[in-house]
């Protein structure tokens, strides 16, 4: 028995309380992932819980129709489980009302774009799919999905190309433009987003992107929630919490976040029901997040390949390396200014809590992967601020080198820039075996490149941690 509408759950699933039948669009969501699953579908539910009304979810995945099928077999449910030390609880969503792939039913995702009922477009894509170019801080031309979009703007791959084509329905019918909400971590996320439309609208109709620019709003948000990938334990653990098979299964922490800028023209649900926080800026969350949690992810995913351990629990089950976590956002928390409502001691104490919840299954990785789209808001950008107010940014230059000899270690990336990665290993030299790292176009920034201190300290680390 697969989980659908019909299916009779134990009275511990915590279950919709909100009428499914009636549920009508008001989302469309584009990357239908773990994360999103666990996030920003969640906090939907939460709100239609609270106070019912046009808020449902299209789920749009914009390559692989797997999911959009078990989907489809499911009448758009799915669990979610909870784990931590006290144990499991598990948690049926139902805010999802409809779905498409992307790859197989482009006019389905077009009309849902044009549809008046969709009145906010969300994302989780991931840094990589946006083709952001880090030199110019637009489009790169040549990211693939960007290159297409560019040629053949009617039939888009990319999300920028599905955002720009979907508004531009928009406009031609008259009918009012929907929000763009970014969920993925790149700093000023709405923002950049915001700047990657307007450049595409640009190139295709200047008077599409002027419309864009004077009625579309792109408010900024930062979201928090560790979300291993789901595996066979994972859809096991909740077959046996549920009664039922759920092929979307996902398992998180109990910890849950989501900072928005409140700029929603068309309205919004009332997300604060599940204890999203509305703020005027997000920026100070965001580069907390992404400094402390991400940064920190960063670093210990990577001494975890180094030491043959799987999961950040594992790493933080060894202290040495645990205290090296610590170290690090003791340092990072230096580059952030005060964030609103957050006593970052605490929160920090949090974080290597939330790391070593023995029950979270989060593989290094997993992590580890795509890093270089990662490094410049996780690790370079607080180098650079720490370098810049006097301080020798030791704790950033030793993650670099971590993560450069555990590249080495490796000898393998999962990243976009694989190629790059792997000639810079091996051609690293006796005495600077950084070199070949800092000579990638456009990956670190002149102020670290050009510092020979820091760059000395990169070395220094990589030199560690290759004989560990």
């Amino acid at each position: 028995m697969t989980l659908n509408a019909t299916t009779s759950l134990p009275a511990h699933v915590q279950r919709p309380a909100y009428p499914r039948d009636e549920l009508r669009p008001g989302i469309l969501h584009l990357g239908l992932g773990a994360f999103h699953r666990a996030h920003q579908a969640v906090y939907t539910d939460d709100a239609l819980n609270a106070d019912f009304g046009p808020w449902g979810i299209v789920a749009v995945n914009l390559r692989s129709p797997k999911p959009v099928q078990d989907l489809q077999a499911q009448d758009g449910l799915f669990s979610v489980v909870t784990r931590s030390a006290d144990g499991d609880s598990a948690r049926v969503i139902g805010a999802t009302c409809d779905w498409a792939c992307a790859a197989e039913d482009p006019d389905a995702v077009l009309a849902h774009l044009a549809d008046a009922r969709i009145r906010i477009v969300t994302l989780t894509v991931t840094e990589k799919a946006y083709g952001l170019d880090p030199d110019t801080g637009g489009l790169d031309h040549a990211h693939p999905s960007v290159a297409a979009d560019l040629q053949h703007p009617e039939r888009p791959t990319g999300p920028i190309g599905w955002l720009v084509e979907g508004l531009r329905l928009r406009r031609d019918a008259g009918t009012a433009p929907f929000t763009v909400l970014c969920c993925d971590n790149l700093p000023s996320n709405g923002r950049v987003v915001r700047r990657l439309v307007l450049e595409l609208a640009e190139a295709r109709d200047p008077a599409l992107a002027e419309w864009i620019a004077d009625h579309v709003a792109f408010p900024c948000s930062m979201v928090d929630r560790i979300v291993p990938a789901a595996t066979d334990d994972t859809r096991a653990r909740a077959a046996a919490l549920l009664g039922t098979q759920d092929a979307l299964a996902i398992e998180t922490e109990p910890f849950i976040q989501w900072v928005i800028e409140d700029r929603f023209p068309q309205g919004r649900p009332d997300w604060q029901a599940g204890g999203a926080v509305f703020a005027s800026k997000v920026e100070p969350y965001e580069k907390m997040k992404l400094r402390l949690l991400n940064g920190a992810h960063t670093l210990i995913a990577h001494l975890g390949v180094l030491n043959g351990l799987e999961h950040v629990r594992d790493v933080m089950a060894v202290p040495q390396l645990a205290a090296l976590a610590r170290a690090h956002m003791a340092a990072a928390v230096q580059t952030l200014d005060p964030v609103p409502g957050i006593d970052l001691d605490a929160y920090m104490d949090d974080l290597i809590a939330r790391f070593a919840n023995p029950a979270i299954a989060h593989r290094n990785l997993q992590i580890a992967m795509d890093t270089t789209q990662k490094l410049p808001q996780r690790l370079l950008s607080p180098a650079v601020d720490a370098l810049a107010a006097g301080d020798d940014a030791a704790a950033f230059a030793r993650a670099v080198g971590i993560w450069i000899a555990a590249l080495k270690h490796r000898g393998e990336a999962d990243d976009p820039r694989k190629d790059d990665l792997i000639a810079a290993v091996q051609a690293m030299p006796e005495g600077d075996a950084s070199a070949p790292f800092f000579a990638i176009p456009g990956l670190f920034p002149q102020a670290l490149s050009g510092n020979r201190d820091w760059r000395d300290r990169v070395n220094a680390a990589i030199a560690e941690w290759s004989r560990a």
